[in-house]
C-alpha cells in the first residue's frame, strides 16, 4: 500500500527555522522521500489562519493558500501559494501522493456580531481577501438549519460552521473541487470531533474530481483521539454506503505501542489483541507511532525505546504514517544504515508483503512471518523485550530449506548484527533479536 510521510510537527516552521519557508524545506527533501520509498505526503491544513503564524486548523480565508496580504502578510506560516504548487509538482513528479488536513470545523478571526437566532454575540463576520466564502452568523452555529449540543461554543474565536447551511456546504464543496482539481492536492485527513458528521465527509469524498482529463478518487483518512470502540464506531460510520471508504489512524494501536516502549515489562501480546485496527480491519487501518496531536503533558509523546514502534508497524499489515519529527529532527531515519527507520521502510515497500502468521507470542519475545505473494518474498520480524539479553526460538516457517538473512536490526545498547540463519527441509528456523530491539529477516 505504501508509506506515508506526515511532513509537519506542531509549529514546525518556527522549531525548524523555516518560517514562510516550511513547504520549500519539505519540497528540498522529497527526492530523498521517494528514493527511500515513500510514496505519499501529509501536509497540515494550507489555508490562512487567523493569524499567519498559525498551523491552519482555524483558517480565517479557506481561499487563501499564501497569495493575498491579509491577517499579517502574504505568505501562511508554511509559505506562498506558489512554493506550495511546487513542492506539489515536485512531489507528483517523483510519484508521491500529497494530502492535506482539511480544516471545516471552524473559522478564527472574524469580528464580533450579534446572531439574530440566539441573540448572542460571536465573532462570526468574515470578510476575506479572496472574496470567496464571505460568512457571517448564519454560517454557524447556534442555527435554525439543525440542531446541535455543542451551540455554547458561539461567543468565543472559533465560531462552528453550520454544515447544513445550503451556502456553507456549497462553499466547502466548492474549496475541496479547488484543491484537488487547481491545487492538485490528491487526498484528505479529517480531523473529527467538532463541527460536521460523517455525511460531509462522504460526500466529499464520494464528488466526482477530475483534473487534467483525469478522473480522481482522493484518498481519505481520519483521526479520532479516544477509545477503540470510538475508532470502530467512526470507521463503520464512514464506510457505510459509500463507494470511497475512508481509511482511520488506529489510535488504540498507538497507545499500544507507546506502553511497550515507555513501560517497561508490558506484555508484547496486548499489541495484537482486539480493539486495534490491523486486528479488526487492517485494509482500513493508518497505524503511526508519533503524531502533531501528541505533543505535550495531557497527549505525552513515545519516549523511550521508540524504534520497536517503528519496526512493528512498518512490517505488520495496514498503511504505516512515519513521523516527520522522527525522521529528521530525532535522526531516527539513519539513511543506509540498518538501525533506522529508512531500513525499515525498505522492508516494508519490498518485503512486508502477504498474509500475516503469528509463530511465537509470549510475554516478552514475538516472532511473526509475512508469507509473501505476487512473488514478493515476505520477511520474518523478532521483537525481543528483554532488556539484558538476547533472545531466540525455533518456529515452523512456511519456508523450507531456506536462507535468511537480516536486513534491519536494533538493540537498545546493541547494534551487534545478528547471525543469518537456515530452515531445515520442513521449515524449521532458529531466530533472534537483540535486547529491547527487533531483527528483520528477508529469505534469499
Amino acid at each position: 500500500m505504501g508509506v506515508l510521510m506526515q511532513a509537519f510537527y506542531w509549529d514546525c516552521p518556527e522549531r525548524s527555522g523555516c518560517e514562510f519557508k516550511w513547504w520549500d524545506h519539505v519540497k528540498s527533501n522529497i527526492n530523498k522521500l521517494a528514493s527511500a520509498g515513500f510514496t505519499a505526503i501529509w501536509l497540515p491544513p494550507p489555508s490562512k489562519g487567523a493569524e499567519q503564524r498559525s498551523m491552519g486548523y482555524e483558517p480565517f480565508d479557506h481561499f487563501d493558500i499564501g497569495e493575498f496580504d491579509q491577517r499579517g502578510g502574504i505568505p501562511t506560516w508554511f509559505g506562498t501559494r506558489k512554493s506550495l504548487e511546487e513542492l506539489i509538482f515536485h512531489a507528483h513528479k517523483s510519484n508521491m501522493q500529497v494530502y492535506v488536513d482539511l480544516a471545516i470545523n471552524r473559522a478564527g478571526g472574524g469580528s464580533p456580531e450579534l446572531n439574530d437566532y440566539s441573540g448572542q454575540t460571536g465573532f462570526t463576520a468574515f470578510q476575506p481577501a479572496s472574496n470567496k466564502f464571505a460568512k457571517n452568523w448564519e454560517c454557524f452555529h447556534p442555527s435554525h438549519y439543525e440542531y446541535w449540543e455543542g451551540a455554547k461554543i458561539v461567543g468565543t474565536e472559533t465560531p462552528t460552521f453550520c454544515h447544513k447551511n445550503p451556502y456553507v456546504y456549497e462553499q466547502l464543496m466548492e474549496y475541496s473541487r479547488w484543491l484537488v482539481e487547481e491545487i492538485g492536492v490528491d487526498g484528505y485527513c479529517f480531523d473529527l470531533g467538532d463541527g460536521y458528521g460523517t455525511w460531509m465527509t462522504k460526500v466529499i469524498l464520494g464528488q466526482q474530481y477530475k483534473r487534467e482529463d483525469k478522473f480522481i478518487r482522493p484518498f481519505g483518512m481520519a483521526h479520532a483521539l479516544g477509545s477503540s470502540y470510538n475508532t470502530d464506531f467512526w470507521l463503520n460510520e464512514f464506510n457505510r454506503q459509500t463507494d470511497n471508504p475512508l481509511s482511520v489512524f488506529d489510535v488504540p494501536l498507538r497507545f499500544r505501542l507507546k506502553a511497550l516502549c515507555d513501560v517497561y515489562g508490558t506484555n508484547i501480546p496486548s499489541l495484537l489483541g482486539s480493539g486495534t485496527l490491523i486486528n479488526d480491519n487492517p485494509f482500513l487501518s493508518v497505524t503511526f507511532v508519533d503524531n502533531h496531536k501528541f505533543h505535550d503533558e495531557a497527549h505525552p509523546p513515545i519516549f523511550n525505546d521508540k524504534m520497536l514502534a517503528y519496526a512493528f508497524i512498518l512490517t505488520h499489515p495496514g498503511y504505516p504514517c512515519v513521523y516527520w519529527e522522527d525522521y529528521f529532527e530525532h535522526k531516527l531515519a539513519l539513511p543506509d544504515q540498518v538501525s533506522g527507520i529508512h531500513a525499515l521502510v525498505k522492508c516494508h515497500e519490498h518485503f512486508a508483503n502477504g498474509p500475516m502468521v503469528t509463530h511465537h507470542i509470549g510475554s516478552d519475545l514475538y516472532v511473526m512471518e509475512r508469507l509473501g505473494i505476487d512473488g514478493k518474498p515476505g520477511l520474518i520480524l523478532v521483537m525481543n523485550n528483554r532488556g539484558d539479553r538476547w533472545q531466540g526460538v525455533w518456529v515452523h516457517t512456511s519456508k523450507p530449506s531456506t536462507r535468511f538473512i537480516p536486513v534491519a536490526w536494533r538493540g537498545k545498547d546493541d547494534l551487534n548484527p545478528p547471525a543469518e540463519t537456515w530452515t531445515h527441509n520442513e521449515g524449521h528456523g532458529n531466530f533472534w533479536a537483540p535486547p529491547r530491539g527487533y531483527t528483520v529477516y528477508i529469505p534469499q
